[in-house]
């Protein structure tokens, strides 16, 4: 699950020695390069047929949040979007199936595939007034902010 929050980046806790005398990485430096460049790819794919989970870039403004998921090939009825708790979750579900009929033989082939994400909504966030809209593979979620947790502009106090 994921919290709509600023994180920086690729920020790792580990480092490369810095001695001259070792071009060699730290031990700590090695796993963290292990697990962050080698499995990810492994372990976000669904095994029945190689989807990945979708990428999300998340965007706060002073008035709302926005949420835009990378999901082409889908229809807006494949989504389902629902809040629990404080908790925004976006999930799809694929069915497909075909069948060639020949003389011979028939093949039958069926396959199946889902993602869900989830993400800890802010208390600041509107739940009455979220919208969602489906446009050339991107999903975008429009999580608008309270009007008390919206930035308000700087205001000068003249001094009497």
């Amino acid at each position: 699950m994921s919290t709509l929050v600023n994180v920086p980046k690729n920020g790792g806790l580990t480092s490369r020695n810095s001695s001259k005398t070792s071009n060699l990485p730290v031990w700590s430096s090695w796993i963290d390069e292990f697990f962050n460049g080698g499995l990810p790819s492994v372990l976000s794919q669904n095994f029945n047929s190689g989807i990945s989970l979708p990428m999300v870039n998340i965007k706060e403004t002073a008035e709302a949040y926005f949420v835009e998921m990378a999901v082409p090939g889908l229809n807006k009825s494949d989504f389902k979007i629902d809040i629990d708790n404080q908790v925004l979750s976006i999930s799809a579900e694929l069915e497909e199936e075909s069948e060639d009929k020949q003389e011979n033989y028939t093949r039958r082939e069926f396959g199946y595939s889902s993602f869900k994400r989830s993400f800890n909504l802010p208390e600041t966030v509107n739940e009455e007034h979220i919208e969602a809209k489906y446009n050339e593979g991107i999903l975008s979620v429009h999580l608008p902010k309270k009007e008390e947790a919206k930035q308000k502009p700087v205001r000068t106090i003249k001094i009497s």
